[in-house]
């Protein structure tokens, strides 16, 4: 068994499709509209849907906004620099809500960013560069 996707609900597919490969760097692995039901699904990641999970990204024609839920915790994604991280997506346009730094009550370096439609992920730093 192993992990194919997360699915997160969004209000505006151009504009996640935008933040997640243009500021977070994944790919559009595939898109297809479901007229009957009257949603388009997309999925994004940084491998093929055969090597790694992805994130579903599913548009509801009629709904533009979701309420969150506070049981929905966030998606991690490892990067090298958490800092370097966080001056990329500020500089494309991405909200960065917790800069780089240690996490409480340990050493390991994260970061916050929030998606267009609010949903939170977590950047956490290579280990071994704990700086």
């Amino acid at each position: 068994m192993r992990i194919l996707h997360t699915m997160l609900r969004v209000g505006n597919l151009e504009r996640s499709i935008a933040f997640y490969t243009k500021v977070l760097g994944m790919r559009l692995l595939r898109q297809k509209d479901y007229p009957d039901g009257k949603f388009t699904l997309a999925f994004v990641g940084y491998q093929p849907e055969s090597e790694g999970p992805a994130l579903e990204l599913t548009y509801n024609w009629d709904t533009d906004q979701y309420d969150l839920g506070t049981g929905y915790g966030h998606i991690a994604l490892e990067v090298e620099d958490a800092y370097a991280a966080c001056a990329r997506i500020k500089e494309l346009g991405g909200k960065v809500v917790r800069e780089a730094g240690p996490m409480k009550h340990g050493t390991t370096v994260i970061a916050f960013a929030e998606d267009p439609d609010g949903y939170k992920v977590e950047l956490i730093q290579a280990a071994g560069r704990e700086d």
